[in-house]
């Protein structure tokens, strides 16, 4: 979230390495660290430490399979290791045998499904320390932060039907203070938490505005047309129809959002124009005009696109980083963006939401919300971070009268759990009732 974790474990790694640190008296030697992170993020790492301990041995696990298997096969005992979660499970077989002195897993969120191969194939390497960085432990439900916990010190929250039974339950669905509190208390001295109010006394403001575009015309009846489609359907279903329609209902949805967005997602014919469209390129190009820079987020790729060609036609030059983007391109944008005259950084959400750092934008778009406020608050701190010098604009753009003033709504309410447990921010689910959804199309 900006708050210097990266910094911290390269200060950490370069005492271990010292001769004078405060490991040495261990005899063993080994002083070979593992850190694992999303593949977007090998690059990162491998600068960060080039920058700030550039005495620091480091292998990046990258290549062809062949390539890493003979990196693997000759690991020093003395060296940090960078490979991704997905490279690290394809290579489990040669990890089998090697030990760590340290682990350290990036972006831990990734193993928040205990039963995916990422969260079973850190959780198999042989280290003696192991850490987890996170801006977001809690996302959706407990069990994230049981697997964890469960790579950290396996069997200390109990075996997940345990946790489940006696954590999980009674504070979910019974809405237990006093089990809480107790989670609380067995978490504590192992989370090492770090606000922005405490940690960065000088970081300059962040500004949140809610902008609200009303969608008109051919927009809005075609909005209209499928948000009554969906109460239909709806309306319709019994309990356990809709139990097991779960994929159309969200395919519905995502539509509905498109339509909101830029009904020309959906309809390749369409030429009404988009409320929302307009309104970006106004905000970007005042902003711009000022002597801003600007990150422009959305969850949909096509919508970058559309923004971009919009910008073009303005004469607003720009980057843009999707899940497309090589990951060696991506290191280069990134650290461009930071010294040149490129005034905006298109950004989809899921690839750039964490891992970079890109203070020179000061003000921050986000096109369309997402359901987990957790996610849009990692990417707004791309810019609001250390390093950062200005007041932090950041605009979120809803369609009036529709699902996305819902969608607000709806973080506000789901916060709960994670400021119970952590104090932190941050919670939502994207699990709905039939009632649930119902609502937000009102």
């Amino acid at each position: 979230m900006g708050l210097g974790k990266t910094l911290q474990v390269i200060c950490f790694l370069t005492n271990v390495f010292a001769e004078d640190g405060d490991f040495q008296d261990d005899t063993s030697g080994l002083r070979r660290c593992l850190i694992v992170c999303p593949a977007s993020l090998v690059y990162n790492w491998k600068s960060e430490l080039e920058r700030f301990a550039p005495h620091l041995p480091v292998r990046m696990i990258t290549g062809t399979a062949a390539e890493r298997e003979n990196l693997l096969r000759n690991l020093q005992d003395r060296e940090i290791v960078i490979t991704s979660y997905d490279l690290l499970r394809r290579d489990l077989e040669y990890y089998e045998d090697c030990r760590f002195f340290v682990q350290i897993i990036d972006e831990a969120q990734y193993i928040k499904n205990h039963g995916t191969q990422a969260a079973r194939a850190v959780k198999m390497i042989q280290a003696g320390f192991k850490l987890a960085l996170t801006g977001t432990p809690v996302e959706n439900r407990l069990s994230e932060l049981w697997s964890i916990f469960d790579y950290m010190m396996p069997g200390y929250l109990y075996a997940y039907p345990r946790f489940r039974e006696e954590i999980e339950v009674p504070i979910i669905q019974q809405e237990d203070e006093r089990t809480a509190q107790r989670l609380q208390k067995m978490i504590r001295p192992f989370v090492l938490r770090r606000l922005k109010q405490e940690v960065l006394k000088d970081l300059p403001e962040k500004m949140e505005e809610n902008l609200y575009a009303r969608m008109e015309g051919e927009q809005k009846q075609l909005y209209d047309a499928h948000a009554e489609r969906m109460r239909i359907m709806l309306d319709q279903e019994d309990d356990a129809v809709f139990a097991k329609s779960k994929l159309q209902i969200l395919a519905e949805l995502t539509r509905l959002r498109q339509i909101c967005c830029d009904p020309g997602l959906l309809f390749e014919q369409y030429a009404g124009g988009s409320a929302k469209l307009d309104m970006a390129v106004q905000l970007i190009c005042d902003a711009v005009a000022n002597g801003h820079k600007v990150l422009l987020f959305s969850q949909f790729t096509t919508m970058l696109e559309r923004l971009t060609e919009s910008l073009s036609r303005e004469n607003i030059t720009w980057h843009l980083l999707t899940g497309a983007t090589a990951k060696e391109k991506r290191a280069e944008m990134v650290e461009s963006f930071q010294y040149d005259d490129v005034p905006v950084f298109c950004i989809s959400l899921k690839a750039g939401g964490t891992g970079l750092n890109l203070t020179a934008a000061d003000v921050v778009v986000h096109f369309d919300p997402w359901w987990n406020v957790a996610v849009q608050n990692q990417a707004t701190d791309r810019a609001h971070r250390i390093g950062q010098k200005n007041t932090v604009n950041v605009y979120r753009l809803i369609a009036k009268d529709s699902i996305e003033e819902k969608i607000i709504s709806l973080q506000e309410r789901k916060r709960e759990l994670a400021d119970r447990i952590l104090g932190g921010e941050g919670f939502d689910s994207t699990g709905f009732t039939r009632e649930e959804l119902l609502e937000l199309l009102k």
